[in-house]
């Protein structure tokens, strides 16, 4: 039996698949279409589905394939009144490599995803179109029928199949909303003689009724993507367009959707395992739909600051994009999984409409329960080579990053207790302290300061007394983080880990030695 069975081939799709599949999970991703589409609907990855591909090993070669966002040209009455670059005030910092996304064609994507999912054993399987879905007996499984009659069986099914999507169709799942006849665009890929225009802009024309614009497409030498608008006048998962869809303001469309994925992935992964239940697999609708209805509202917003804006000669889609278009404020601090909230005065009321971070927000001293674990750049204490913390994220695993000498007897009975159940251990040191045996786990030096800066904690006084504050901080496979905790809290991130994965039987062992260390007891 299969354990996972997506339906649909996209983005949505494909991440999610990778994912599983890294996980060792037996999965399955069926498409209706007979060939892979070769026509481009989103224009690329934003900055935190840049850093999701990273995790997925493809950043590289999405980079290589793609262009960086091109500055826009407008006209009016056919002459260009104003040139406008959104991102030209914008750079790469410690704590995100990404500072803007790529424009890459969403075929061109897809093929880096096919072909990475091909790496772990697992293809596409095209022309096979799902008529029927029903959950069988017990609630252990799920029977999908297909065009030819054929039923197949899943534990779990994925819908990814867009916004008329089949699965949520033949689930009886409501699609609330409608489009506004103004909000209408049409899109397609069109080709334009060589030299025709300059390739090195995206030209937007504009007047009082409507729109016509023209974005040159990467890995091509004559195509353009053709924007268009009217003249006025249980155990079925949907994700990406199959359960929401937006104004195409900010290009969240398919972000959302990878971002989706990455957000059930790493939970099916642990039910699959047997070390999570039906209590985690429901934070994924308690975590993302409200991701999703606030960027209903957010690109709404944004399209009608644009459609604003092209009243006024000069004015451009650069209204659409904001730094929540980026993606990395996106945070889940209300979840149930973001543990300590409750008790932090600094973060907010955690409610949903709180989980995109302001400016202000993110001036704080630290990150706090349910927000993007930031990135820092740092060097590996063993190798000496440059490395940063997102890539001792990467991969499928919860990570502990101590900070501090008093975190690392805590480290120790983490990896004792929980490193074959996929948690990982990393001590970060500060550029002067002693790293005389470090003990297990992974291991880098904050030379700059910029990994103890970005969480908040203060590794050490510098006195070698080992005074200064020592710091647990638990970051979940999706790069947020689950809960920070002084390293002689002997209760919370062996709760926290219980909870994501489970008891183990060497987690029953080490109890008893976990909760000896700073002397307090659970």
């Amino acid at each position: 039996m299969t354990d996972v069975l997506i339906v649909g081939a996209g983005p949505t799709g494909l991440v999610l698949a990778c994912d599983l599949a890294r996980r060792g999970a037996a999965v399955r991703i069926v498409d209706r279409s007979p060939v892979p589409p070769r026509t481009s609907r989103a224009k690329g990855p934003n900055a935190r589905s840049l850093e999701i591909l990273d995790d997925l090993g493809v950043a590289e070669e999405v980079l290589a394939a793609g262009s960086a966002p091109l500055p826009m040209l407008k006209y009016r009455d056919r002459l260009p009144v104003a040139e406008t670059d959104p991102w030209a005030d914008s750079a790469p910092s410690p704590d995100a490599l990404y500072d803007r996304g790529r424009l890459i064609a969403q075929w061109r994507l897809e093929e880096i995803l096919r072909d990475r999912l091909a790496g772990y054993g697992v293809r596409v399987e095209l022309g096979r179109e799902v008529t029927g879905v029903a959950e069988g007996p017990g609630g252990r499984h799920v029977d999908v029928t297909f065009t030819a009659g054929r039923t197949e069986r899943a534990r779990y099914v994925v819908g990814c199949d867009g916004a008329h999507s089949s699965v949520r169709k033949l689930l009886g799942i409501g699609f609330e909303g409608a489009t506004a006849e103004d909000q209408v665009m049409v899109c397609g890929d069109v080709d334009l003689a060589d030299g025709a225009l300059d390739r090195t802009r995206w030209h937007q024309w504009f007047d009082e009724d409507g729109a016509v614009m023209l974005c040159p497409i990467p890995g091509t030498r004559t195509g353009w993507w053709f924007q268009a608008g009217p003249e006025r006048d249980g155990r079925v998962f949907l994700a990406g367009d199959a359960a929401h869809v937006h104004a195409v303001a900010g290009g969240l469309g398919m972000n959302t959707g990878i971002q989706d994925a990455f957000n059930l992935g790493w939970k099916l992964g642990l039910a699959l395992a047997g070390r999570a239940g039906a209590e985690l697999l429901d934070t994924y609708e308690e975590e993302r739909l409200p991701v999703a209805a606030r960027t209903l509202d957010l690109t709404s917003e944004r399209l009608r600051a644009t459609l604003e804006a092209i009243r006024r000669p000069g004015g451009g889609l650069d209204a659409a994009i904001t730094s929540d278009t980026t993606g990395l404020g996106v945070s889940y601090r209300w979840s149930s999984l973001a543990r300590g909230l409750a008790e932090d005065p600094r973060a907010g009321d955690g409610s949903p409409d709180a989980e995109v971070r302001t400016a202000r927000d993110r001036e704080r001293p630290a990150p706090q329960p349910g927000d993007r674990a930031p990135d820092a750049p740092c060097v590996d204490a063993v190798t000496g080579a440059r490395t940063r913390l997102h890539r001792v994220f990467a991969g499928p695993g919860t990570t502990v990053l101590g900070f501090g000498p008093g975190s690392a007897a805590a480290l120790r009975e983490v990896a004792a207790a929980y490193g074959d159940a996929g948690v990982r251990t990393c001590r970060v040191y500060a550029a002067h302290e002693d790293r005389a045996g470090s003990g297990p786990g992974a291991a880098v030096v904050d030379d700059e300061g910029h990994a103890a800066a970005a969480y908040g904690t203060k590794a050490s006084d510098g006195t070698g007394t080992g005074k200064g504050t020592s710091t647990l901080v638990v970051v979940r496979p999706d790069h947020h983080l689950g809960l920070s905790a002084p390293a002689d809290d002997t209760r919370s991130v062996p709760a926290y880990l219980r909870r994501l994965h489970g008891g183990t039987r060497s987690a029953e062992g080490a109890a008893e030695r976990f909760s000896g260390i700073g002397g307090r007891r659970p």
